[in-house]
């Protein structure tokens, strides 16, 4: 922080010696005074430009808690633009007072009448600069308000997005778990574990933002276990994952969500088997199936694949990719 301060007075005082400098130069082309006089008055420039400025940062200063913009915009504005003009004309007056007289040559009248407009000037363009850092700082804590906002409530709908999906996965895994006691209860068995994993995973994981892409495989291999149970040999699941990718992170049950939009998406059965492939390509992973279109889908409200592509804007500058070609659905996702 004391850094920074610094640099800003650093940064500041090299901008009021550039303005006195510039004075300088257009003095110094004018050729009306002598190169001693133009020194004279570029070191009078900078003590004065430097006093003004102190002073008007004083007063804004000040102003920030006696008459705060949230308080009264216009009404601050003019008041702070009045004390800086009064302040520069007295100043101005006082040179005028007491430096011009001890000179021994009479200065140009339209010189003298320029010098009074350009200290109220000067004083209203350092004012400026600090009505436009306020307003800028206003501008940049409005915009990262709203994507605060906006990335909470994308989480809650992300979050709302799992809770939906838990329901009718539980629903449609206990339908199979049913069967299965009567069928084959070894294989309940199996079919229980592997769905308590799925559900403590969730349970693990739900308030993180991040898992690695291990991780998730290791998950969602149970996932898969209960949904190629429940379809048999209308399920084809293929993973090829590089290994070097297995470190990098994802949002857990991405994959759960991506897998079970394909199932609701399209038809599964023994003629039409869906093929899904999860592969990494470059920095992301593809899940991409067969497209085979249902043509009702009951318990889709077509937000998830929404909810996730905004999710993902707020964690990475990559973006979600979805790519609907003749006979192939493809999602691609920024492996962190």
């Amino acid at each position: 922080m004391k850094k920074v301060r610094v640099r800003r007075i650093i940064r500041t005082y090299i901008i009021i010696l550039s303005g006195a400098f510039m004075g300088l130069l257009v003095r110094m082309a004018s050729g009306k005074f002598s190169l001693e006089f133009n020194i004279i008055l570029f070191f009078v420039s900078f003590l004065m430009i430097s006093f003004t400025w102190e002073f008007l940062n004083f007063v804004n200063n000040r102003f920030n808690k006696v008459l705060p913009f949230e308080r009264g915009i216009s009404q601050r504005i003019l008041v702070q633009l009045s004390i800086g003009a009064v302040f520069a004309l007295l100043i101005r007056f006082g040179i005028y007072k007491f430096g011009e007289p001890a000179l021994d040559f009479k200065l140009d009248s339209l010189f003298m009448a320029s010098t009074w407009v350009l200290y109220v000037l000067a004083s209203v363009g350092i004012n400026t600069i600090f009505f436009l850092k306020y307003f800028i700082a206003r501008w940049k804590e409005s915009i990262l308000r709203a994507e605060r906002l906006e990335k909470e409530k994308t989480q809650v709908q992300f979050d709302n997005l799992k809770n939906q999906l838990n329901p009718h996965f539980l629903f449609n895994a206990l339908t199979s778990l049913n069967s299965l006691i009567s069928e084959n209860q070894q294989l309940a068995s199996q079919f229980l574990q592997h769905m308590s994993k799925v559900y403590r995973y969730v349970l693990q994981n739900k308030e993180k933002n991040f898992v690695s892409l291990q991780t998730e495989l290791d998950f969602i291999k149970n996932y898969v276990f209960l949904a190629k149970t429940r379809f048999g040999g209308s399920l084809k699941i293929k993973f090829e994952i590089r290994e070097s990718a297995l470190e990098q992170a994802i949002v857990p049950v991405t994959l759960q969500i991506l897998i079970e939009n394909a199932l609701k998406h399209n038809i599964v059965d023994h003629e039409r088997p869906l093929h899904i492939d999860v592969f990494t390509s470059g920095d992301y992973l593809v899940i991409s199936n067969n497209l085979q279109k249902r043509k009702t889908v009951e318990t889709s409200n077509k937000l998830g694949l929404e909810n996730l592509k905004s999710l993902y804007k707020f964690l990475t500058e990559r973006p979600i990719l979805v790519e609907e070609l003749q006979d192939r659905f493809n999602v691609k996702v920024p492996l962190i």
